[in-house]
């Protein structure tokens, strides 16, 4: 083992990943394609993909790049994976040696593709981003069915994750009559097209065989979808003290001299900061979890460190501070002090940041 250790820690629990993904299969009563693209938003694609090729809910694994489709498939796990972005024609062929799900929206890009690919059909219901119009999305499904190559169709939903549903049930509409005007195929169609928002806020969806959630699979839901199923937050991060100190009543702390000390402060200097994917923005609200107490975050947030008040405390360097966890202090808390979402946040977390399998501390 390395005496080199780690500065920032990021634990993901089993069985909050384990838990989330069999609530979320339960209630789109399907089994399901887990997202594990951005490095298994942020938590860590090797680790993630592992433990969730385990689980007999999971169908298979669904990443955004030619590159993370190679990671993923070179893990060996045993499970599908789909690739959600189009590949360049050069890409195809090797991405099909590897068994990779392809996305097909054109009939250019079926007839790029070799005999032993297996594809699925990518329809724009009015996401308006990647895929087929409906009318085309037809044409382009029953060649692929005719030439024995089509597995999944699919799309994805635009706003299923806000109050007013109205767009998704038209989305809804959209998809199903395209599945509607595709010709049989050996075996049953994979129809997929729930996100996280779609399973909590529609639920079962009859004729889909298969649901995508992504960060609802991490533990999160929009406030108002909460309610509609259990989840626990899988990461937790941790950063240890590097250095104690005590600022002079009167000096600052950190660029710019936002945080004045009104007294002699005792200070805690942790190994982790906006390099790392801690929000700078969040500068002036932050707080961290120290020795079972919530502090305040001083002064500007650093690249590769961050300042914090330990006043009464037993602090020692090496100690490790909680940036977030899985109740009482949350990612959600974070984005919100940096003014953007728990999928940037999360998504942002370093390399410096040491993925490690462990429960909250």
């Amino acid at each position: 083992m390395s005496v080199l250790a780690p500065r920032a820690r990021a634990l993901i629990d089993p069985d909050a990943l384990r838990g989330n993904l069999s609530v979320l299969a339960a209630r789109s009563g399907t089994p399901l394609i887990l997202p594990v693209k951005a490095n298994a938003y942020g938590h860590g694609l090797t680790l993630i993909a592992t433990l969730a090729a385990a689980h007999p809910d999971v169908w298979g694994l669904a990443v955004a790049t030619p590159r993370e489709a190679q990671a993923a498939a070179a893990l060996n796990t045993g499970k599908p994976v789909l690739l959600l972005t189009p590949p360049t024609p050069a890409e195809v062929p090797v991405l099909a040696d590897l068994g990779v799900r392809l996305p097909v929206a054109s009939l250019a890009e079926a007839a790029a593709l070799p005999a032993h690919a297996r594809a699925h059909l990518k329809v724009d219901t009015g996401m308006n981003r990647l895929g087929a119009r409906p009318d085309e999305a037809v044409a382009v499904g029953r060649e692929l069915a005719r030439r024995g190559l089509l597995e999944g169709a699919y799309t994805h939903f635009a706003s299923a994750d806000e109050p007013d549903l109205h767009f998704a049930h038209e989305q809804l509409r959209r998809f199903r009559a395209v599945l509607d005007a595709l010709p049989p195929t050996p075996r049953p169609l994979l129809a997929h097209a729930a996100n996280g928002g779609a399973v909590l806020s529609l639920g079962r969806l009859p004729g889909m065989a298969l649901a995508r959630p992504g960060l609802a699979a991490y533990g999160f839901a929009p406030a108002h979808l909460r309610a509609h199923a259990p989840l626990t937050p899988v990461m937790t991060v941790q950063a240890s003290v590097t250095h104690l100190h005590t600022v002079p009543a009167g000096e600052t702390v950190s660029y710019g001299g936002l945080w004045r000390a009104p007294r002699d402060t005792p200070v805690a200097t942790v190994g982790i900061g906006y390099a790392d994917g801690y929000p700078r923005n969040a500068t002036g609200h932050a707080e961290v979890l120290v020795a079972g107490q919530r502090r305040p975050v001083l002064g500007r947030i650093c690249m590769d460190q961050l300042m914090i008040d330990v006043t009464g405390l037993k602090v020692q360097p090496g100690d490790p501070v909680t940036l977030w966890t899985q109740w009482g202090l949350t990612v959600t808390d974070v984005a919100a002090w940096g003014g953007t979402v728990e999928y940037e946040v999360l998504t942002g977390v370093g390399d410096r940041v040491e993925r490690q399998v462990g429960e909250t501390p």
